[in-house]
């Protein structure tokens, strides 16, 4: 590996690490389909695999810059995991895992904690969070496991399960009560502890992640020394709800990659078979679900980089903006699967044939992005509980809040470097969102911008469906200030569910506004974002329609970038919009 995080763009690290990943098609390499599937058969990583991307570093981007790592932000982080995700879910969830099993050492961790694990974690080690409990899931108010105060330390009793790298980590941030002072996040170091006091279990069986560390750990008056904790003693439940923000963002990566791997492997798919004289890209119903697929990724992507960037800029927001990546880019990605399963029919249930039989893998895997760091529901509930305030102040301008987005959107600037301090995070947005409060002025400078600068055609219909848009949105949050339903009611889940859409489409409005140049204003340029609104103004009214002027030129892009090296995403879309 060549070069420093400092001083390489994170775009050119994430393309460095799909080019040393390999072609997913070449059935010798550690990361092709066809060697990940036969292994996954045995519950086994592909031998070399983990070697591969240990050896190009990509622990570095685990550890902070502050601590000695090469982690500048979450947006790098992201664009890092996404090469891998796309490849092989499993390898990016053990990483996963590891992030979020240090975070809180990150966050909270005094010097020493902090220079001990990052050493660790850069010579190889693993990490895990034990939280979870057999018989109270992720039920936080209870638990069971205890902190026991013994001479200059802790003894730990009790049971975690189910845990990601609970067997392999090194390094166990415990959520554990703490006697006379309350549930609170203590250290484990496994190296440091004696080997008696402490047993893992057995891997559990899964329908996806075959291979993956998914055990749990038993701690039988397992002793810590004082300094173990992690932050002031009972405060643990605040820190797992705010340290999950974090990790809840990077999933959206495991959701980006996997909608690339299974729209390329439809794609390629429907032009390779033929049926009735002609490819199966040119039945009506097969290129409706082609095109819809690219369309929900472009949306994941403009509404995962932001909130990813956010950890740096306004990470206060994240307790509200995390929970919308949470839910909207996982259920995305889990409808783009749907879409492409449907394209390769009976194929998409094999396990073997297309793509070496991934497909079916890459679809078993991906369902966990729905349900570890708060289930869809979970997510839903810490949105609708926050709506009522966002609702009050939905058509106020937020000061400094155009600066804000053009910051968190212009695509043509690194983010800041992420200084880690559990103090920025907090439980509530206090009604700060200046992604959905600034899209009514967004859209009227976006108005301007098609009146004077684009044809009519395309800059008639980006006015439509801002109006559109733009109506509903008045509606829904005039709604929802003069009576919002319960968060925990199925009213409430709903409303929460239309808010991410409102995000998402404020998010590629200030994706175009902020994120593009020159191309902006031709047909092309705009042609995407007209297309991503209408798709998404489809999720709120059904009758809604593509603008089929506009298709014929992304269907050629689609296919053009089919057995090229670059991703299916908004970089190829704004690239090709220049040429």
């Amino acid at each position: 590996m060549t070069g420093t995080a400092a001083d390489r763009p994170s775009y050119a690290l994430a393309a460095e690490l799909d080019r040393l990943l390999g072609d997913p098609a070449d059935p010798d390499g550690p990361f092709g389909f066809a060697r990940t599937v036969a292994h996954e058969e045995a519950g086994e990583l592909p031998p070399g695999a983990v070697d591969l991307v240990r050896s190009w570093g990509f622990a570095r981007y685990l550890v902070p810059e502050a601590f000695g790592g090469g982690l500048r932000n979450l947006e790098q982080l992201v664009l890092l995991t996404r090469p891998l995700a796309r490849r092989n879910l499993t390898v990016s969830v053990m990483f996963g895992s590891a992030l979020l099993g240090v975070n809180p050492v990150w966050l909270w961790g005094d010097e020493e904690q902090r220079a001990r694990v990052a050493e660790g974690m850069l010579g190889g080690a693993l990490a895990c969070f034990a939280v979870s409990e057999p018989d109270h899931g992720s039920d936080l108010g209870t638990n069971t496991t205890r902190a026991v105060a013994d001479g200059e330390g802790y003894r730990l009793t009790g049971e975690k399960w189910p845990v990601g790298n609970a067997t392999r980590g090194r390094f166990v941030t415990v959520y554990a009560a703490v006697e006379n002072a309350g549930s609170s996040l203590l250290l484990l170091d496994k190296e440091q502890a004696d080997p008696a006091e402490f047993e893992n279990h057995p891997f559990v069986r899964t329908v996806g992640l075959r291979g993956h560390d998914l055990s749990g750990i038993v701690l039988k008056g397992t002793r810590v020394p004082a300094d173990a904790l992690l932050g002031r003693p009972g405060a643990g439940l605040t820190a797992v709800l705010t340290v999950l923000q974090i990790t809840r963002t990077a999933i959206g990566a495991l959701s980006l990659g996997t909608m690339d791997s299974v729209l390329r492997i439809a794609l390629r798919h429907a032009r390779e078979r033929v049926l009735y004289g002609e490819e199966i890209y040119r039945i009506p119903v097969i290129r409706r679900h082609l095109v819809r697929a690219h369309l929900d990724l472009l949306v994941a992507e403009c509404t995962t980089l932001p909130v990813a960037r956010s950890l740096s800029l306004v990470p206060s927001r994240l307790s509200l903006w995390s929970s919308v990546v949470k839910y909207l880019v996982p259920t995305l990605g889990e409808e783009v699967v749907q879409e492409c399963g449907r394209v390769l029919g009976a194929r998409g249930y094999l396990r073997e044939g297309v793509a070496g039989g991934a497909f079916q893998k890459l679809q078993r895997d991906h369902a966990i992005a729905s349900i570890f760091e708060g289930t869809t529901h979970v997510n839903l509930h810490a949105i609708a509980s926050q709506l009522p305030a966002v609702a009050r102040v939905a058509d106020r301008p937020q000061p400094g809040g155009e600066e804000v987005l053009r910051r968190l959107f212009d695509r043509s600037e690194e983010a800041p470097v992420w200084e880690p301090s559990g103090r920025a995070l907090r439980l509530t947005n206090a009604a700060e969102d200046e992604i959905t409060r600034g899209f009514e002025p967004a859209a009227a400078r976006a108005r301007e911008i098609a009146a004077r600068d684009l044809p009519s055609g395309v800059g008639g219909a980006l006015a439509k469906v801002l109006d559109e848009l733009g109506s509903r949105r008045a509606a829904f949050y005039t709604r929802l200030a003069a009576q919002a339903p319960d968060a925990a009611t199925t009213e409430a889940q709903d409303t929460a569910v239309e808010h991410c859409l409102h995000h998402a489409a404020a998010s590629c409005l200030y994706t175009w506004l902020h994120g593009g140049g020159a191309e902006r204003a031709t047909v092309r340029g705009a042609g995407w974002l007209v297309l991503v609104l209408q798709r998404l103004l489809q999720r709120l009214d059904p009758t809604a329609e593509l603008d089929e002027s506009l298709l014929p030129w992304l269907e050629e892009l689609m296919f053009a970038r089919l057995d090229g090296p670059e991703h299916f995403s908004l970089d190829a879309v704004l690239a090709a919009a220049r040429d």
